[in-house]
């Protein structure tokens, strides 16, 4: 028991800038109309709220956060724990839109699938009609010899 204390990672205690940074993103990532944008080969996310004025650039490969405002830039270098842990936050809700769109594609497809499913199924119908009447009156010209 006592070794796998060992392998258990500590919680990382944020100072209070951190946790002030950590939330501000956070909050910025619940509402729907903030814009992510990912830059991934150069490690780049962006996170921009033009509603809030409010602009967050990440820097993962330098573990730099760029916050900015109307009237402030302030960009700061910070632990990479830290970093990684808002980048975990920034990319499992980046993750969480796609899979909303996805569905919402994935609905309409079915939907579409399903209208013309039906539309088909009438058509093969009315079809079907129309050459029964057909086969009626062929059957109805002949006359029957003996």
């Amino acid at each position: 028991m006592y070794m796998f204390k060992l392998f258990r990672r500590k919680p990382k205690v944020y100072s209070k800038i951190e946790n002030h940074i950590f939330g501000i993103i956070t909050e910025l990532l619940k509402v729907s109309t903030t814009e992510i944008n990912v830059d991934e080969l150069g490690g780049k996310y962006y996170l921009s709220n033009d509603e809030q004025h409010f602009k967050v650039t990440i820097l993962s490969n330098d573990y730099v956060i760029r916050l900015t405002n109307t009237r402030d830039s302030v960009a700061e270098k910070y632990d990479k724990v830290f970093v990684e842990d808002v980048l975990k936050a920034v990319k499992e809700e980046k993750h969480r839109r796609m899979e909303l769109v996805y569905d919402s594609i994935t609905n309409s497809i079915e939907k579409m699938a399903e209208r013309l499913h039906n539309t088909l199924i009438e058509s093969n119908s009315e079809h079907e009609i129309n050459v029964r009447r057909l086969e009626a009156e062929l059957l109805e010209d002949k006359k029957v010899n003996y």
